[in-house]
């Protein structure tokens, strides 16, 4: 039985969604979330830690959600976690979360479309296309 690494995200939208399309003329969306955790230690001093996600969307939904994924916006995602590992510039070991998106959910929040009476879709789930992790553009 195959296995897999789910994950349920609610962040915010790092930077405007980019629309990239793949040899095959497959449309990929890719698109930063962060998360913010905050917290008090115990002597009392607030804390706050943000983690990054770097989230891919493909095929008709990426089309679909590019113009409502605007920095700031506050989506719902669920997708499937892959750990990346990478060396960067000055060598030194980093990792990466990545996530090929299932499910993106637009939310309240900043940012995104919510000006002007501009109308948004709700939650879209992949349209369950097999596309091949090697065609990921980044």
């Amino acid at each position: 039985m195959a296995s897999m690494a789910k994950i349920t995200i609610i962040g915010n939208l790092g930077r405007d969604a980019e629309l990239k399309y793949l040899g095959s003329g497959t449309p990929v969306a890719e698109f930063s979330v962060a998360t913010n955790e905050q917290w008090k230690d115990r002597s009392g001093n607030p804390q706050e830690h943000t983690q990054w996600f770097r989230i891919s969307l493909w095929g008709k939904q990426a089309e679909s959600l590019k113009p409502y994924l605007l920095k700031g916006k506050q989506v719902y995602v669920d997708g499937r976690l892959r750990v990346r590992e990478y060396n960067d510039r000055d060598g030194n070991k980093r990792f990466s979360c990545d996530v090929r998106a299932d499910t993106i959910q637009l939310l309240g929040g900043r940012g995104g479309g919510q000006e002007g009476g501009e109308s948004r879709p709700g939650a879209l789930q992949n349209d369950d296309n097999n596309y091949s992790d090697d065609e990921i553009p980044f």
